[in-house]
């Protein structure tokens, strides 16, 4: 993992998740599993610090499925001591995951695996080790094509 580019206004993009690849507790999102909650509660799903509730750090500005995962924008706030940790870990390399907090609204069993074909998502987090081995800020080299191709598919759901 190399350095991460933050803009001034603290902002990241990167995938929060990665479909039809199993995460280390057994779990394949598939394609579509966000969409009815991206429809529902897109403005409230909340940036959180190692899925503590009591440590919100940033919002979500964009996010949207593409044929890769569930690609996300967001902005570190600026003046929480939390955040501005972050930002500094973050852009020094030492810090780059990124992991979903959801509930199960359907989900069927194959081989020992659950694969999530909907969930209710309320908060994506940053985190030391996420579930999802590929759920990874972005290197700023990567974070404006998917940005744009994030921002397409965000237009197109609404």
């Amino acid at each position: 993992m190399g350095p991460i580019r933050i803009d001034g206004a603290g902002r990241f993009s990167g995938y929060a998740s990665v479909f039809g690849r199993v995460d280390a507790g057994g779990d394949i999102v598939m394609p579509g599993a966000f969409a009815s909650s991206l429809a529902r509660r897109r403005d409230r799903i909340r940036m959180l610090f190692q899925h503590d509730p009591k440590e919100p750090v940033g919002i979500w500005e964009t996010m949207g499925e593409d044929s890769h995962g569930l690609f996300v924008s967001g902005r570190l706030v600026p003046g929480v001591e939390r955040a501005d940790a972050l930002k500094r870990l973050i852009e020094g390399g030492a810090l780059d995951g990124l992991s979903i907090g959801f509930r199960t609204v359907k989900a069927t069993r194959e081989a020992g695996k659950r694969k999530l074909w909907a969930i209710d998502l309320f908060e994506i987090s940053i985190v030391t080790f996420p579930m999802m081995e590929d759920a990874r800020i972005a290197p700023s080299s990567l974070s404006t094509g998917a940005a744009i191709a994030a921002a397409t598919q965000t237009i197109r759901n609404r």
